[in-house]
């Protein structure tokens, strides 16, 4: 296998495509790491949840990381890390216009408010359902993607 860095097109592209994402965040020099649904558009990750660790975290450190990938096989696969700014966007006229885009890019995928906005249920108690639209704006974006390497794999035996 051949590991080749992404251009920043090709992360984007990436970004572009992918739903599924991870979310780094930190406080207090402890790190959480948790799964979002997210998209891309115009240098912004949009997303959206219920007000919880990584919302109340991402309140008081607004830097974050954003991991995406595609997994073809073990030797193909591709992986964005990006690294930005939390900005909430709550319900206030001055956010209206980012708040409905981030709507809109979210609901043409299908059950978009999930697992931002399921029924959560923490030590026997319901959590209120809050919801937050959030972006993260890319301050920076690199990639790597990995690809079979036909001489490594015939010399390992494997074509």
């Amino acid at each position: 296998m051949l590991i080749h860095e992404m251009t920043r097109q090709a992360c984007i592209d990436l970004l572009a495509r992918t739903r599924l994402c991870r979310l780094g965040c930190a406080q207090d020099a402890q790190p959480y790491i948790t799964p979002i649904y997210c998209t891309y558009d115009d240098n912004y990750l949009y997303s959206l949840s219920t007000v919880g660790q990584k919302i109340i975290w991402m309140r008081a450190n607004f830097l974050v990381c954003v991991q995406a990938d595609e997994l073809v096989s073990p030797q193909e696969w591709a992986s964005v890390i990006v690294l930005g700014k939390y900005e909430e966007l709550p319900d206030r006229p001055q956010y209206q216009t980012y708040r409905q885009r981030a709507h809109d890019l979210l609901q043409t995928q299908p059950v978009w408010w999930e697992p931002g906005y399921a029924k959560t249920v923490l030590e026997g108690k319901e959590r209120p359902l809050e919801f937050v639209y959030f972006r993260i704006h890319i301050e920076r974006l690199t990639g790597h993607r990995g690809v079979p390497d036909s001489a490594s794999d015939r010399a390992l035996g494997k074509l």
